[in-house]
């Protein structure tokens, strides 16, 4: 009398998720060389954000009237350099309505600063345009 190991039970197909497949060594090495160029571009666009003579970014405004907007923005840069940021005030049509360049001189590095804007009609918007030193 022989006995006979009976074969060893395997659960059906897909009753435990998905069978799992090996990657290849070639979709590995595609995603590292993707992971290292993200790295770089990410690295290369913050250097050369750091390396801008002047930052500056819009707080806020408020529209008194038809004839004038007032602008509220902050300025980074050197605490002995000058900068001129072009402020602009824009209708509702995205046109420019009024425009006033102002000068930032030399303080603390960051430096919040309220204009005010003329402007020709109804203006819904004030935004700083660029800032040079």
């Amino acid at each position: 009398m022989t006995t006979a190991t009976p074969p060893a039970a395997t659960p059906p197909a897909g009753r435990y998720g998905p069978e799992r497949s090996r990657r290849s060594p070639a979709l590995i090495a595609a995603i590292a060389v993707a992971v290292v160029v993200g790295l770089v571009v990410v690295t290369w666009l913050a250097i050369g954000a750091a390396r801008d003579p002047v930052q500056w970014k819009d707080v806020g405004f408020v529209v008194h009237d038809a004839g004038s907007v007032e602008v509220t923005f902050e300025v980074t840069k050197a605490s002995d350099a000058t900068a001129t940021c072009r402020v602009q005030a824009l209708s509702q049509s995205y046109a420019e309505v009024g425009v006033v360049d102002v000068e930032v001189g030399p303080g603390a590095r960051s430096q919040r600063v309220t204009t005010t804007v003329p402007t020709a009609e109804l203006a819904v918007t004030g935004t700083v345009e660029s800032c040079t030193v």
